[in-house]
């Protein structure tokens, strides 16, 4: 109805679930909705940026946007991510809040003026300690996590440098960038708020010739993998942003 605002979460998809899970699971933006509902009861869309056929969302098309995991990597600089990344920056300057996981918070990290390549210390993958920094603010993305919690991972990549203006919240063994945030809006993990230990396993398992070709035992990455409640938090917090933020 015209002057009616629909309050809409965005699914901004940047790629496709490993393909055994997904025959199982569904794609990532059913996995979000999941762990998101709880603190969302309004609406949600979902538009695939890959697609250069379809025009972008609008800044003023929705509350809050969520980018997705993939499996392609922002140092590809392909056309499609290069036109993503002009809208997280007209999101950021509008003050929309914007939510990037893993490959979605490398090409926030890319956009806004960061800087993404391999990771040096290696890849991550499996359940893995993430740790609040000392000294680092009461973020909201954090309201009532604990100083440590366990979260789901699977990237090569990495915001090698932050972007300008960032603010490093939490960090892993091999991920120094965890979780940052650039201003009130703009809120990035590394990690996979979403994903659960069963599609852990899934991940480990799709993965496992890559990670055995890199010299990582696979057997004890998959035995490690659980479900990650405390990691999922991050992702009804950002919908308590939006909430705040709602225009």
């Amino acid at each position: 109805m015209v002057g009616i605002w629909i309050v809409k979460l965005v699914v901004l998809r940047t790629g496709d679930a490993a393909a055994p899970v997904a025959a199982r699971r569904g794609e990532f933006a059913s996995w979000i909705r999941r762990e998101t509902a709880p603190a969302w009861p309004g609406g949600w869309a979902e538009h695939d940026v890959r697609d250069m056929d379809a025009p972008l969302p609008r800044v003023t098309d929705a509350d809050g946007f969520i980018l997705t995991g993939s499996s392609s990597s922002v140092t590809e600089r392909a056309a499609w991510m290069l036109r993503a990344e002009s809208l997280v920056r007209d999101l950021h300057a509008a003050r929309v809040p914007v939510f990037g996981i893993c490959f979605g918070h490398q090409l926030v990290g890319e956009a806004l003026g960061g800087k993404v390549a391999l990771n040096p210390r290696g890849r991550e993958i499996g359940s893995v300690e993430v740790r609040r920094l000392a000294g680092a603010p009461d973020d909201p993305i954090l309201a009532g996590l604990p100083a440590s919690f366990v979260a789901n991972a699977t990237h090569k990549d990495s915001v090698v440098t932050l972007p300008p203006g960032a603010t490093l919240l939490a960090e892993t063994d091999l991920e120094p960038h965890a979780i940052f945030a650039v201003g009130d809006t703009t809120k990035c993990v590394q990690f996979h708020p979403e994903i659960d230990g069963d599609a852990m396993r899934g991940y480990v398992d799709a993965r496992a010739h890559l990670v055995a070709a890199e010299g990582l035992d696979v057997e004890a990455i998959r035995a490690r993998a659980v479900d990650a409640p405390l990691a999922a938090e991050t992702l009804r917090n950002f919908a308590r942003l939006v909430s705040r933020f709602r225009r």
